[in-house]
């Protein structure tokens, strides 16, 4: 048993909080309801032409009351009935709900009209979220059965009725898989009743066949009948949105609520030929996820399954733009549905292509759920055809290629994004019956790369062909509309008077920039022809090709230069990233003069990618410049540290002369003073002289860097000094170096040192003698030499 907030819940609960999920996923699939083609707004910006993505729809949802289901099982029933109800298409579509058990003669019929046909714009779907809740178990003196065949009829007739015949018809079929018509006295004799249900479940799917309703079944219960349901599946109308087997209708199984959610998005994107894609595994709250949304996709929905409706979603689009969820931003239109509930859905017009990030932020007490995240999309397939040569002889090979693509013409890089493609093509032409073409993309014979999205067969050209030629081919696939192109040419009677060879390097470009190819003509009549050069299969704008007319004279052979230009980046938008995108059209060569007759049809590779910055262009000068800067610095800051070396007055050793130029006695040795300044005055002048340490003394030394030292006086005025050259300090006082013993050496690492002298000294008030070997300080000491009798020790680096 699961805990919410601290509370246990029953299975009960369980099943009313799944149901509450999947009520607020019903706007989910409902999302997906407008066309993907033009929109209007501001900023919007009309992209390739298309069809609306979802034509109308007709549903029919029929929802298993017998008393073999749970109570749980009902409640999640019945969320999943307005989950399919609201969960369409379009706003022309229609859908009507209805109950089923089976008519065992207590006054209750076998069918339960709940929601009568409702068209699904705004107000209906408004309408079929009240109208759900009325469906309910039977109870035991309603009738408790299971009758398939008066449901199907049921929902044969509702889609049937009144409709039109050319939207597609679906009935839903939730149940738990079991058929009990065994106390329906509509089913004759007691003993006959199962034999006469399953004759009546046979007719019935008969008829729902012959008037084109697809039945697709959703199991419930622990033990549904599989086999059944399948049968049931198999036995209604099986041609679907497409022919491909993954829109045949096909029975499935839920085994618990928590996969209602994933089968019903399975099941609504297979009856409608649309995608759906799984996120990556749920998280709680709060986390980011991510997926991802095919180039091919013109209308989707992030569907996200919240678990609790006070989780707040935002999303991010993979240009890094967190988007709105309504209106219009850049090219795409935004519609939220169903942020109040559990299950809320971002239906996107013309989306971004890329990774998505899915943000999902909860307050506390309302984390203990994950949130799960995928993708329902709808899209359209682009190509290019050509026919290589397009002018064949009778009895020529022929190369015909159709390369997949969006439809603004960009390549698709992701082979999972065209997934079980159809390839059906035929060449036709006059004098011979249609020859089917086979186009692979294996990178076999003509096909160059296997899975590049490139199909590639030959054929010969007929011997009786003549006159006009057409190569045509369609691709289909799941959840993309349909793809038909055609590329015309004429059966040569002969040598043709003008030819052509047309070379096109592939090409890596930004936006702006062009590349040249080469055109070798020959003209080989006696009469002008003007050529016309022309880009197709690609969106207007993206790349253009100069120049677009040629004039050839009568007899000419020439090779001219053709340039392509890649068109500016406004016109690529949000779609140009930094993986960059591959254009693949194609350049055709038309002689206008012979009847427009196309001479060559060449292939067009392009790669554009963003126009690079500064950085990205000079990185290699800014670095240098960086490197320079650098050793300038460097230099500098040695220059600057030798100077200061070359100046610290540390270790000066300085002594005092008398006015007979005798030397007192003790000695002074400074330190590194202030900025190259070693800054003191003279204590006792008159009695004792002896120099002490102060830092804004009448006197300052530092070295000098050519030697000796330079005295400086706050009056002003500025002295040289060595042990033979004296400065004058007071009447009678002058200033002298003396010798220091050891001198500045360098060091292994680079840098200037001293090595440690002490000078110890003894000094009395009246100026007696030093006294080397004095040891231990004299009582009333003064260590800085500020005055009176004192035993100091002056060590330096």
């Amino acid at each position: 048993m699961g805990r919410v907030n601290g509370v246990r819940e029953t299975r009960r609960g369980r099943a009313g909080r799944a149901s509450l999920a999947v009520l607020g996923a019903t706007a989910v699939l409902l999302s997906l309801s407008a066309p993907g083609g033009r929109y209007s707004g501001h900023g919007a910006v009309p992209v390739a032409e298309s069809e609306p993505a979802f034509p109308a729809v007709n549903y029919a949802v029929a929802v298993d009351e017998s008393a073999s289901l749970s109570d749980a099982d009902m409640e999640v029933e019945r969320a999943a009935a307005a989950r399919i109800a609201l969960g369409d298409v379009s706003s022309s579509s229609h859908v009507t709900v209805f109950g089923f058990a089976a008519d065992e003669g207590k006054g209750r019929g076998a069918v339960d009209p709940v929601c009568p046909r409702t068209t699904l714009d705004a107000a209906g779907r408004e309408t079929i979220g009240a109208c759900v809740g009325q469906l309910r178990k039977r109870k035991k003196s309603e009738g408790t059965g299971t009758d398939f065949p008066n449901a199907i009829r049921q929902g044969v007739h509702d889609l049937t009725e009144g409709t039109d015949p050319s939207a597609p018809r679906v009935l839903f079929l939730l149940t738990d898989g079991k058929l009990d018509v065994k106390d329906s006295k509509d089913y004759g004799d007691p003993a006959h009743r199962v034999a006469e249900g399953e004759r009546k479940l046979t007719q019935a799917l008969k008829d729902a066949a012959a008037q084109g309703v697809q039945i697709w079944p959703l199991g419930f219960g622990p033990t549904p009948d599989h086999k059944q349901l399948e049968r049931i599946a198999a036995g209604g109308y099986q041609k679907g949105c497409t022919v491909l087997p993954s829109a045949k209708p096909r029975a499935s199984k839920v085994s618990g609520a928590k996969d209602v959610g994933t089968t019903l998005e399975r099941i609504f994107a297979a009856a409608h030929c649309m995608r759906h894609e799984e996120g990556p595994e749920p998280q709680r709250p709060p986390s980011t996820q991510e997926i991802t949304i095919s180039p091919l996709a013109t209308v989707g929905s992030i569907v996200v399954d919240k678990g609790d409706p006070e989780v707040q979603i935002t999303y991010t689009d993979p240009a890094g733009h967190e988007v709105p969820t309504s209106g219009t931003f850049h090219r795409s239109t935004f519609e939220l549905a169903g942020d109040k509930g559990a299950v809320e859905a971002l239906k996107i017009v013309d989306p971004l292509p890329g990774v998505w990030k899915v943000r999902a932020e909860a307050p506390e007490g309302h984390r203990s759920l994950p949130v799960a995240v995928s993708v329902l999309w709808q899209g359209e397939l682009g190509s290019a055809i050509s026919m290589n040569p397009p002018s064949p002889r009778a009895g020529d090979e022929v190369t015909v290629t159709m390369r997949v693509q969006t439809r603004e013409g960009f390549q698709i890089k992701d082979p999972r994004d065209y997934e079980g493609l159809r390839v059906q093509s035929e060449l036709t032409g006059d004098g011979f019956d249609p020859l089917p073409l086979t186009l692979t993309d294996d990178g076999k014979g003509e096909d160059e790369k296997a899975s590049d999205g490139s199909f590639t067969g030959t054929t010969e050209i007929p011997a009786n062909a003549h006159g006009a030629l057409k190569a045509s081919a369609t691709l289909t696939a799941a959840g993309l509309s349909a793809d038909t192109r055609d590329v015309g040419g004429t059966v040569a009677p002969g040598e043709l008077p003008v030819t052509t060879a047309l070379e096109l390097p592939g090409a890596d470009l930004h936006p702006g920039a062009e590349f040249t190819g080469t055109l070798d003509v020959h003209n080989t009549s006696d009469a002008p022809h003007t050529l016309k050069l022309a880009v197709n299969d690609l969106k207007a704008g993206l790349l253009s090709v100069t120049p677009a007319e040629l004039a050839l004279k009568a007899g000419e052979s020439a090779t001219r230069k053709v340039t392509v230009k890649v068109g500016p980046a406004d016109v690529f938008g949000d779609r140009l990233t930094d993986d960059g995108l591959s254009l693949a059209g194609n350049v055709t060569v038309v002689d206008t003069t012979d009847g427009n007759l196309t001479l060559v049809t060449t292939p067009l590779a392009v790669r554009v990618t963003p126009e690079p910055s500064i950085w990205d262009k000079y990185w290699w000068a800014f670095l240098t410049a960086a490197v320079v800067l650098a050793a300038a610095v460097a230099a500098v800051l040695a220059l600057i540290r030798l100077r200061r070396a070359r100046r610290d007055p540390h270790g000066l050793v300085l002594r005092l002369v008398d006015e007979h130029g005798e030397f007192l006695p003790g000695e002074h040795v400074a330190g590194h003073g202030n900025k190259q300044w070693y800054g003191f005055g003279i204590a006792e002048a008159h009695i004792s002289p002896r120099i002490e340490k102060r830092a804004h003394g009448p006197y300052a030394v530092q070295r000098n860097p050519n030697g000796g030292a330079v005295l400086r006086r706050s009056k002003g005025g500025r002295s040289e000094l060595s042990a033979t050259v004296h400065a004058e300090l007071t009447d009678g006082l002058r200033l002298a170096l003396g010798e220091e013993t050891h001198k500045p050496h360098k060091s292994r690492t680079g840098r200037t040192t001293r090595n440690a002298r002490t000078t110890r000294t003894t000094h009395n008030r009246q100026g007696g003698a030093s006294s080397p070997g004095a040891t231990g300080p004299t009582p009333g000491a003064d260590p800085g030499g500020q005055g009176g009798s004192s035993t100091y020790d002056q060590t330096y680096l």
